[in-house]
């Protein structure tokens, strides 16, 4: 099973938690708080990953990264996003440099 296929899988079981019962299921309970309550679980995991990087322990790195990644898929589930919709975007910006594209979004603005 390749990333991607996860990744998309795990999207789509997000997606179906929107409704669940939040006393079952973390991510509906996510969902119920709503965004600013998953931004702050995003902002929490990023520090904790941050801190695993500067330990350099690479099993820490890797959880705190999942955490990192799932809830992000949260927060786009929220929006009715998924990570083919990231996927997009990444595609889009293959082979562009990063210098360049940060500009073109500064020159649309």
């Amino acid at each position: 099973m390749s990333t991607h296929d996860i990744l998309h899988r795990l999207s789509e079981t997000l997606a179906s938690r929107r409704h669940a019962d939040p006393e079952k299921s973390y991510t509906a309970k996510l969902f119920s708080e709503g965004p600013d309550s998953i931004l702050k679980k995003i902002g929490e995991e990023c520090a904790e990953l941050i801190m695993a990087g500067k330990d350099g322990k690479r099993l820490n790195i890797v959880r705190e990264s999942t955490d990192v990644v799932y809830h992000i898929l949260v927060l786009l589930a929220f929006y009715g996003l998924s990570i083919e919709d990231v996927s997009q975007e990444m595609r889009r910006r293959e082979g562009i440099s990063g210098i360049d594209e940060k500009a073109s979004r500064s020159a649309g603005k």
